[in-house]
């Protein structure tokens, strides 16, 4: 339960992530969990582990974390697109 859990929430932040920065996640459900996932990854790295803690996750860094993601990935979709 505790797995499907982390796959709630980690949807939910890659969601927030998408929603704040205006850009779609590519993949859908399944890109914004991975995205979720690698944003707490990368938040965690970043900032540590403070803030809230809901299904695993520190919500604040892996929400900033996610943003991050979001907007790296959004940079290089946009070049893939040029090239």
């Amino acid at each position: 339960m505790s797995f499907l859990w982390s796959l709630i929430v980690g949807g939910i932040i890659g969601w927030l992530a998408g929603l704040i920065m205006g850009r779609d996640i590519p993949g859908g459900v399944i890109g914004n969990i991975v995205a979720g996932f690698i944003g707490a990854w990368l938040g965690g790295l970043i900032l540590g582990d403070w803030g809230p803690a809901i299904g695993g996750f520190y919500f604040i860094p892996a929400l900033i974390g996610s943003i991050i993601l979001v907007f790296i990935a959004s940079l290089l979709m946009r070049s893939m697109r040029r090239a």
